[in-house]
């Protein structure tokens, strides 16, 4: 009998449309041996390895990685209660024991990002045997391989170590593998991403929306950088200026996607694709970065919608007080990033709120947004060059690169200790796009950074959008760990952990 699989999510058929852009419909579950035989076959498979990366950029990823950081807090609304869950997050007191935890946003991205391997696994595990042209396998066949390496690179930046799984998971006992070393997770990333980098072909001739070996070359040069292998993130990000395939925007606020117009611009890297409208391809994650109580007249002010509906619950992703701060003056940053607006119903001061403007976006219907997620923009490139060098010695070289993004956003060149002057240049650009935590963690800041913040919140909670007389809860800032547990359902599952 034909072993059969059932794709933990749908698959997705990708068609590049007059934008070209990468959209993604839905498609039921096909089993391997009927499925995997023409070039379509693997394209449609492939797609489906994509379609994890939405659910996490939606929700998951800025909780564990943005708002487990001093950029972004949770917004109390005394009105409603608690919601656990995220709360947990922000303020670094995440029930575990044992090495597990039941944190809901923790588990959805173990879970997630393990569907993007159980994809690519199966087209890795088929796609040489295939016969079709030699060029579109190549490609296919390096975007699975990017698809594995990246999702690894965010379980073992989240997690440490974790199962490494490279074949197709034919029954239960196969599911339930040991934990593989940090070290270990790391050579298969480094291997899968530098394949892939030789596989893919430059943005200029890929399909928009599909991963490049610009791509690949920066998930390696990542990687490389958080092993501190200076010299071999070095090769990989001077290979990827050196192609002339990407470039700054002129202004800072153009480099984010919008809803329907600057899609895939000439400094994305990679995003994550979204398409505003009914196929069920849409975010909602500017929706989530909103504090609440929230009128309909006041989400409609800042959505544009013709339907705007009111929130309630939970603020998150809100700005900190530390993260505005961390603006020099004249940085033009400051005005793209953020912005303010009023709850009127919020018992927090006069509820003028900061909530994070580059992904503020006019569109059509109420939490139906089609702006894409950013995952590496080439002023990351740039940044990561400039630490690469100055980690070498390469000081001169390095401020250049350094001083390039700076100059865009209406900055004089860097001043101080140029390391330094690197990182703060990084939570700046970078503000609000999942990167502050695992800077924090490869520069070994965590925990000074994350306990005098803690302190600050405590001493003075009516700064981090506590109302008067509300105290940040007995547990909070207890739990300052440099890798999350592992999911407690997953553990029922496999006894190694």
């Amino acid at each position: 009998m034909k072993n059969k699989f059932l794709f933990l999510l749908v698959l997705g058929v990708l068609t590049v449309g007059c934008e070209d852009e990468l959209t993604i419909f839905p498609e039921d579950s096909l089993s391997e041996p009927t499925f995997f035989k023409t070039a379509d076959d693997f394209e449609q498979a492939v797609n489906g390895a994509y379609v994890p990366l939405r659910q996490i950029n939606n929700q998951a990823k800025p909780y564990l990685a943005e708002m487990h950081s001093d950029n972004t807090y949770y917004a109390r609304n005394t009105a409603f209660g608690a919601t656990e869950q995220q709360e947990d997050i922000a303020d670094f007191a995440i029930p575990s024991d044992n090495g597990i935890t039941a944190n809901n946003w923790v588990g959805q991205q173990y879970v997630l990002d393990y569907q993007i391997i159980a994809r690519a696994n199966q087209i890795l595990a088929t796609i040489d045997d295939a016969e079709f042209d030699t060029s579109a396998k190549n490609n296919l066949k390096g975007q699975a391989l990017f698809l594995r390496a990246y999702a690894y690179l965010e379980l073992v930046q989240f997690f440490g170590s974790v199962p490494l799984h490279l074949v197709p998971v034919a029954g239960r006992e196969d599911a339930a593998l040991p934990l593989s070393s940090e070290e270990e997770i790391y050579v298969q990333i480094i291997a899968d991403a530098g394949e892939a980098a030789q596989l893919l072909p430059p943005k200029s001739e890929q399909e928009a929306g599909r991963v490049t070996s610009g791509a690949a070359r920066t998930v390696l040069a990542n990687a490389y950088i958080v092993q501190k292998n200076w010299a071999g993130a070095e090769t990989q990000l001077r290979a990827i200026i050196d192609s002339n395939e990407y470039t700054l925007m002129p202004i800072y606020a153009d480099a984010f996607s919008g809803t329907t117009d600057n899609k895939n611009n000439m400094e994305s890297v990679f995003e994550v694709q979204y398409k505003e409208g009914a196929e069920g391809l849409n975010g909602s994650f500017l929706y989530n970065f909103l504090p609440r109580p929230l009128t309909a007249d006041e989400v409609g002010l800042i959505t544009g919608t013709s339907n705007p509906q009111p929130l309630n619950g939970e603020g998150n992703n809100i700005p900190t007080p530390d993260i505005i701060a961390a603006y020099e003056p004249g940085d033009l940053r400051l005005e793209a990033s953020i912005q303010y607006i009023t709850a009127s119903e919020s018992f927090w001061r006069d509820g003028v709120y900061p909530i994070i403007k580059k992904y503020v976006e006019p569109h059509a219907l109420n939490g139906n947004t089609g702006m894409n997620w950013p995952v590496y923009r080439y002023s990351e490139v740039l940044l990561f060059m400039a630490e690469a060098l100055e980690e070498q010695g390469k000081s001169g070289e390095a401020a250049t690169f350094l001083n390039e993004v700076r100059t865009r956003a209406g900055l004089g060149d860097a001043s101080g200790d140029l390391l330094d002057a690197i990182y703060r240049e990084r939570r700046v650009e970078l503000a609000f796009e999942n990167k502050r935590w695992f800077d924090l963690v490869r520069t070994g800041r965590a925990v000074e950074v994350i306990t005098a913040y803690g302190n600050r919140i405590k001493a003075t909670p009516n700064e981090y959008y506590y109302p008067e007389g509300v105290e940040p809860r007995a547990n909070a800032f207890s739990n300052i760990s440099l890798r999350y547990a592992l999911p407690a359902a997953e553990s029922s599952l496999n006894p190694n952990f």
